[in-house]
């Protein structure tokens, strides 16, 4: 781990709260450009979700060539609401359809500070109802259905799981939570533990991301952005949460597993020592992240058997 972090500083990885979105947004996807391409295969098909409001939610659809009639991962890249895609997760969400077997669709949600919060919300709200509506046209089985995100998109998967629960479905089968942004206001001790100097996420990456994401600081106390405020968590699906040990966010990740579990949901907490956050994108260079990346498809698979 600490040799990646000196390669990342090597190559002139810059501070994100000194970069504007579109830069911090080119420097990402010019660094997830260095990783490796994912072995075997894999069939692709980029698909247009209609969003309530008349917007267009890209997302892409990722199959492995001997899966039929295959369950579906619904799958939300992170980066903080403000940067990541669908291009640069696309070798998360591939690895993901390849060792799961799963089909896994990737969703492109708008983001801040051009699309302010709920806006990213409202379009994973409209992701899982769409996939379940038009999963069997497309050759799945939407009845065997999963959540997963990282980060950010961790954050919007439990929302939604907490949203189709309220709404009495789409019916979820498991939630693959790894480092999710469980409280934007951003209080737990961890904050001040790894402020600085593991990695990307800083304690004032943070507050950068809160910033273009938020509308304004209130808006950290809806439970949609801020899913550990949620009245209640019992009736939700089995959850797999993956922490990192040094990450500011891992105080909170901590908290909502522990919450999950009191509240009577099935939930494994899984934290990797001396991991920083966004390991999981890299088996190629850190074996605990291929270890993870290989736990993870193992849950799905249990989650979505029958």
């Amino acid at each position: 781990m600490r040799a990646v972090l000196e390669k990342m500083a090597a190559l002139g990885a810059r501070p994100l709260e000194t970069l504007s979105p579109d830069e911090a947004r080119g420097e990402l996807a010019q660094f997830a450009r260095l990783r490796p391409p994912v072995e075997g295969a894999c069939t692709t098909r980029d698909l247009t979700i209609p969003a309530q409001d008349g917007a267009s939610i890209p997302s892409r659809l990722y199959l492995p060539d001997d899966a039929a009639h295959a369950p579906v991962v619904l799958y939300f890249h992170g980066g903080g609401h403000v940067v990541g895609s669908i291009e640069t997760s696309d070798d998360v969400a591939r690895r993901t359809a390849l060792q799961s077997g799963a089909a896994v669709l990737s969703v492109g949600y708008r983001k801040g500070p051009e699309h302010r919060f709920p806006a990213a919300v409202d379009d994973a709200w409209d992701a899982l109802r769409w996939v379940n509506a038009n999963g069997a046209g497309l050759g799945l089985d939407a009845s065997r259905l999963a959540v997963m995100g990282e980060s950010a998109g961790a954050n919007l998967a439990t929302v939604v799981a907490l949203m189709a629960r309220d709404a009495g479905g789409p019916r979820l089968q498991g939630q693959v939570l790894v480092y999710p942004v469980a409280d934007y206001r951003l209080q737990a001790a961890s904050f001040d533990t790894y402020a600085r100097g593991f990695g990307v996420l800083s304690a004032d990456a943070m507050r950068w991301f809160r910033g273009h994401y938020l509308a304004s600081e209130t808006d950290a106390q809806d439970w949609r952005a801020s899913p550990i405020l949620a009245p209640g968590l019992a009736g939700l699906p089995p959850a797999l949460v993956i922490a990192a040990e040094c990450d500011p966010l891992v105080d909170d990740v901590r908290l909502y597993a522990l919450r999950l579990a009191a509240e009577g949901v099935p939930t494994e907490l899984v934290e990797y020592a001396g991991a920083v956050h966004g390991f999981y994108s890299m088996p190629h260079a850190v074996d605990m992240a291929r270890e993870a990346n290989e736990r993870v498809a193992c849950q799905l698979k249990a989650f979505l058997r029958t």
